[in-house]
C-alpha cells in the first residue's frame, strides 16, 4: 500500500474476501441490506451505511476494526472508518 494513505489501510497486506454475499447480522435477525462490506480484521460480512442496520460500521465501532473492503462484485476498494478514507486496489 502507499505510504500517503493512512496507517489502517496501508497495514492491510492480504485481504480477506467474503465467503459468501449475506449479512450475517442481518441474516440473524430477518433484517435486509442493500451492499456488503468485509471487515479486514476478522473477515465478518456485513451490510453497508446505506442498508437500514448499517452493521458493518456498528461492527467497526464495537469492535476497534476500523478496515473493510467491498464485497460487492466487480467493486475493488477498502474503507478506513478511522480515517474515513477510501483507497481503490
Amino acid at each position: 500500500m502507499d505510504d500517503q494513505i493512512c496507517k489502517h489501510l496501508s497495514a492491510i497486506k492480504k485481504l480477506k474476501q467474503p465467503e459468501y454475499y449475506l449479512c450475517d447480522e442481518c441474516m440473524k435477525h430477518g433484517g435486509n441490506w442493500v451492499h456488503l462490506r468485509t471487515c479486514q480484521e476478522c473477515g465478518v460480512t456485513l451490510c453497508c451505511d446505506s442498508s437500514p442496520s448499517k452493521h458493518a460500521s456498528k461492527h467497526a465501532r464495537e469492535t476497534g476494526h476500523p478496515v473493510v473492503i467491498s464485497a460487492e462484485p466487480g467493486e475493488r476498494w477498502l474503507w478506513c472508518y478511522v480515517d474515513e478514507e477510501m483507497v481503490e486496489y
